[in-house]
């Protein structure tokens, strides 16, 4: 009998009985330096291989460190913000999703090294990001979780300032600074991957939650910002904020395509060569950064 009865595909469960050894469901009631040795050790125990002919470079942006993917042919330059809850996370723990990204989307990626949290709470994360944006110019910006907050929040800040380069934004599971109290926050507290608990955990170390750039959903005009990608996943928390975000640009005439997955779980980028449903939905990512950089 599996402890997820309400997930059926047996690749996305093998997934989250193999992560729960690496990375406790408490993991937020320990040391930061414990969260970040589990972190770390998760991520690259699914990571794999980087595809051979992607060359891979790191480099900087003033003080932050930044990695660049390019495959043989580049149709055009994304940025990708790493998950992680403002907390964890950095160049290695989504290098294989960005080197996969570079191949088979064939664009250039760059991925950025930003300030975590507690010891650098926000804006510092925000600025990192705005810092490599400007410097890159990309066309497409893409982030998983709470890169997709920052994704988001580039995305708003970009259209404030008059940037006109920004073609599209790809948002897969993010949190976006969504109301706690109802919703996917309630029906799926206690999702597995990602609690409720966790979220609250996130935005208090992260702060600033009444700024739109530290939540999005704080925005009260969504008219001029750039076509969105977003996938929510049943079984996540935060699935209403990427519903909500995607009803709001709808309604100030932004093309929003919204991607429901019935089957997947926060993170399941990671279970992409495990899960057939987490493969399809990778797919459909890259479909999404193809069209945006066509």
């Amino acid at each position: 009998m599996t402890k997820y009865p309400q997930l059926t595909d047996p690749g996305i469960i093998a997934f989250l009985e193999e992560g729960e050894k690496l990375y406790p469901e408490n993991a937020v009631d320990f040391t930061m330096a414990e969260q970040r040795a589990f972190y770390d050790k998760y991520c690259a125990h699914f990571a794999g291989t980087r595809p051979a002919n992607v060359k891979v470079e790191d480099f900087s942006v003033g003080a932050v460190a930044c990695r660049r993917y390019t495959p043989p042919e580049s149709k055009a330059r994304l940025l990708y913000l790493h998950g992680g809850g403002f907390v964890v996370g950095g160049l290695d723990s989504h290098d294989s999703i960005c080197a996969d990204l570079a191949a088979q989307a064939q664009v250039e990626v760059t991925a950025v090294q930003y300030r975590l949290a507690p010891e650098h709470p926000f804006p510092a994360a925000f600025e990192d990001c705005w810092a490599v944006f400007e410097a890159v110019r990309p066309t497409i910006i893409t982030g998983d979780s709470a890169g997709g907050n920052l994704s988001a929040a580039v995305a708003i800040h970009a259209r404030d300032r008059g940037v006109k380069w920004l073609k599209g934004q790809v948002l897969i599971y993010p949190g976006l600074g969504g109301d706690m109290s109802k919703g996917s926050y309630i029906t799926q507290a206690l999702a597995p991957g990602l609690s409720t608990k966790d979220v609250h955990y996130y935005h208090d170390v992260y702060g600033a939650q009444d700024n739109k750039l530290a939540a999005p959903l704080r925005e009260t005009n969504y008219a001029g910002l750039p076509p969105a990608f977003l996938v929510a996943c049943a079984h996540d928390p935060l699935h209403d904020d990427a519903v909500e975000f995607a009803v709001r640009l709808r309604a100030a005439g932004v093309a929003a395509e919204l991607r429901e997955e019935p089957q997947l779980v926060h993170a399941f980028l990671r279970a992409r060569r495990m899960s057939k449903p987490a493969a399809e939905s990778f797919q459909s990512i890259v479909a999404a950064i193809k069209g945006f950089a066509a």
